[in-house]
């Protein structure tokens, strides 16, 4: 899939923000749209805006957009958008893809952008985030955003790359094998592998109610293996994902025995997709059809009153996609597709070895299908309206219909103001809807589905080539959250229930793009986020969020410099108290090493300053906060032949 057919051959780093707003993007609405006509203020990552800010994972890469905040709890990292993220809550409401095929496990439904997520960065060709309500076009998750991942080719590595890192303050070493060429034949091919090692932080805890407190001396360590393939010839694809990523958890989560060594949790993902995407009726009309099969696994010893346990989750499914959209109709771009997927097995067990009477397995399977329809028409030459609903049907809730609808006007050659609706929903996971030990909850089968509706008006301003401004206002309502609550019943276990009591949020972002033909880059944003729950404000919602991201090549050593900037304000925690705000500084550093052909270095210092903040924990931790990194130095040395 082309980018800028114009500019195929020109780096990145070299392009104008004019060229940068010419690439293309197809999260939206599943097919290949301008940044300036999508019914969405979508925001674009590319590859070098990764290597340049020295990212290493999904997270810190999304965390640099507006209205975008993480939240990390040395277990897994956390995903916020416009002033919504609960902690622990696995990411389930966005919705997380690469090269279309859905991440979101259907264990959990969680959506992984940690070190959990099963594709190394360094094959990532862009990202793209669209944030607001999805499901009109995907269904299941889309609720806050959507994320999608579009990968290198082949073509693009053009031989082989070798890296290796090393990061100091976990002793943390990655490295990294990808071939890739495209052959005479058409074919193109790219393979790849990674590993990371890292040794973790002896870190010190104060374990609540049981009156511990102390140092967890290596149990921070993590693993992580990943492995990725694609091949693509004419019309037809094929990708296989595969990540393990083994985390020891040093907080003792889920309530378990403090300060006791082998707890960890093991996160398998397995994706695989062959796809067809092709042309008919003079490129009239597009046929795009896909098959796609997932796994997922969990596995999570931990110790409870000195009893050993094993907590796992595996999950399997399969499906099919079918999507055609025409321009045969003067005006009209119409899209309509079939997708259905089928979990066929969702389990849950927990294997008690001292009492094999207390072990749980919980089994289930759902069917999930759903037929979407859009409609986008070009009015005039300067109004285009865009009109779309997707009827979903699921074992568990039943039918829902998620319908969206957009106007968009070129007011002038340098204004684009868009007006947009739309609704999603999320049904409840296995884990929410079926799990009960008979100890820490029970199952409710009865769960409903949540619903958000939303509104959103965009302004964005071209004053120049090489400067853009956009404002966008938002304000949102979610229904039926779904909630872990004690029980009503005093003598019974709490559960996952429905609140009666919506959410309510309005917000307001401002971001700034500015280049200059020297290679700098400016971007900047600021949101202002108000998330109310219950005449409340949200748990874990800063209220305030300032960005800013400058590049600029130096003049000396042919060095480039990225440098971040961050500002989150003050969060809520679940007692009532909060975290203070904070301000994270990151640099990096890299060039191309004359002296050796193909060989590049890069050095990057994360949290320059030294920042002591926290996350707010959630209800399956002792703790009511949870300590974040110190300052940290990479090193990293890439080598292409």
């Amino acid at each position: 899939m082309a980018i800028l057919p114009a500019q195929a051959t020109k780096h990145l780093e070299e392009l104008s923000l004019e060229e940068l707003m010419q690439i293309r993007v197809v999260g939206v609405s599943k097919y290949e749209q301008s940044q300036q006509q999508v019914a969405a203020a979508v925001s674009v990552i590319t590859r070098n805006d990764i290597k340049t800010y020295g990212w290493r994972t999904l997270g810190e890469a999304l965390a640099s957009l507006p209205g975008v905040h993480t939240t990390y709890d040395r277990q897994y990292t956390y995903f916020g958008t416009r002033g919504f993220g609960l902690p622990g809550d696995f990411n389930t409401r966005v919705l997380i893809s690469i090269n279309g095929n859905r991440i979101n496990d259907a264990t959990y439904d969680q959506g992984p952008i940690g070190r959990e997520f099963p594709l190394d960065l360094d094959l990532i060709e862009r990202i793209e985030f669209i944030p607001g309500p999805g499901s009109a076009v995907y269904g299941q998750n889309a609720m806050l955003g959507v994320v999608n991942i579009v990968t290198r080719k082949g073509n693009d590595v053009n031989g082989i790359e070798l890296s290796g890192s090393y990061n100091t303050l976990q002793s943390t070493f990655q490295d990294r094998v990808t071939m890739g060429k495209t052959f005479d034949n058409g074919l193109d091919a790219l393979v790849s592998f990674t590993g990371i090692q890292s040794k973790g932080q002896d870190l010190f805890f104060d374990f609540g109610d049981t009156g511990i407190s102390g140092t967890a001396r290596g149990q921070d360590g993590e693993d992580v293996k990943q492995f990725y393939a694609q091949l693509r010839r004419g019309p037809l694809s094929f990708d296989f994902i595969y990540g393990n990523r083994r985390k020891e958890v040093p907080t003792a989560a889920y309530l378990s025995d403090p300060l006791v060594p082998g707890q960890f949790e093991r996160d398998l993902h397995l994706r695989t997709q062959i796809q067809y995407n092709d042309y008919f009726l003079n490129d009239t009309l597009n046929v795009l059809g896909r098959v796609f099969l997932g796994q997922f696994r969990y596995h999570s010893p931990a110790t409870y009153e000195g009893a050993e346990t094993l907590a796992t989750g595996p999950s399997d499914w399969h499906g099919a996609e079918i999507r055609f959209v025409s321009t045969t109709v003067a005006r009209h771009k119409l899209m309509l597709g079939v997708e259905y997927q089928n979990n066929t097995r969702i389990q849950q067990t927990t294997q008690v070895f001292v009492a094999p009477q207390d072990n749980v397995d919980i089994e289930s399977a759902v069917l999930r299908t759903g037929v979407y329809l859009q409609d986008e028409w070009q009015i005039t030459e300067t109004l285009t309206a865009t009109a779309g609903l997707r009827y979903d049907y699921n074992g568990w809730i039943g039918s829902r219909l998620s319908p969206r609808g957009a106007l968009i006007w070129q007011a002038t050659p340098k204004a684009t103001l868009k007006a947009l609706y739309g609704r999603a929903h999320r049904a409840p996971n296995s884990y929410e809807r079926d799990f009960a030990d008979g100890i820490s909850q029970i199952a409710n089968p009865h769960l409903n589905s949540e619903t958000i509706d939303t509104v959103e008006l965009i302004a964005d301003y071209r004053i120049t080539e090489s400067m853009n401004l956009r404002t966008a206002l938002y304000r949102w309502n979610m229904r039926n959250l779904i909630v872990f609550r004690d029980n009503p019943e005093q003598e019974k276990l709490p559960f996952f229930q429905q609140s009666d009591v919506d959410v309510i949020a309005r917000g307001v972002e401002f971001s700034a793009d500015k280049t200059w033909s020297w290679g700098g880059r400016l971007r900047a944003s600021f949101a202002l986020q108000d998330d109310k729950f219950a005449q409340s404000r949200l748990v874990n919602s800063p209220q305030y969020l300032s960005k800013l991201n400058f590049t600029t090549p130096l003049p000396f050593a042919g060095l480039r410099l990225g440098y971040e900037l961050q500002y989150n304000s003050k969060r809520k925690t679940l007692d009532d108290t909060h975290v203070g705000g904070y301000v994270l500084s990151n640099l990096n550093l890299m060039t191309d090493v004359r002296a050796i052909k193909g060989l590049q270095a890069s050095l990057a210092l994360y949290n320059l300053f030294d920042e002591h903040y926290l996350h707010p924990a959630s209800d399956n931790n002792w703790q009511n906060s949870i300590v974040q990194d110190g300052r940290s130095v990479r090193f990293r040395l890439d080598y292409r032949f």
